[in-house]
């Protein structure tokens, strides 16, 4: 017979973590222009191994997913252009080259914060590269919204330090 745990069956405070509590550092962006992040995950892979009559998996390779950022269009500095100088590093339009890895991938920060402005978790995306981004629409009959953009980077990989 099992013995219960008072720790387990009585109350126990805690402090939750709270979506609108983070910081993201991305070189060439003021953080204020960040309004979301979406998740941060990997998809293992498995190997299937085949032998006779039946079948065992082991792991794959680890494929990090895109992760994607809303961010407001402040009027100065542009947030669009910010994404621009960024896309250029990858491909220049006018000229047609493309950009060396070590010029267009960057790191960047994620802290998510506790009540008190303390960095109680730290992200680091490494080696980011743009994959897809959006320069907001327009519209005469939305007047009561800012304009948005929104960036996807795909990471070579994630590390959550704490």
């Amino acid at each position: 017979m099992s013995q219960l745990d008072p720790n387990e069956i009585f109350y126990t405070q805690f402090e939750p973590v709270q979506k609108n509590r983070f910081i993201c550092y991305i070189d060439g962006f003021p953080s204020y222009m960040i309004k979301g992040i979406g998740g941060i995950g990997a998809d293992v892979g498995k190997v299937k191994l085949d032998h006779i009559n039946l079948s065992r998996y082991v792991k794959g390779k680890t494929l990090w997913n895109s992760v994607s950022f809303t961010m407001y269009q402040p009027i100065t500095p542009q947030g669009s252009q910010s994404i621009m100088e960024w896309v250029r590093l990858h491909h220049e339009s006018v000229t047609g080259r493309d950009g060396y890895a070590d010029f267009y991938k960057k790191d960047i920060t994620f802290n998510v914060l506790g009540p008190n402005g303390d960095i109680v978790s730290e992200w680091i995306l490494k080696g980011a590269q743009i994959e897809n981004y959006d320069m907001g629409d327009f519209n005469y009959s939305d007047e009561n919204s800012a304009q948005e953009l929104s960036m996807t980077v795909q990471p070579d990989y994630c590390i959550l330090n704490f």
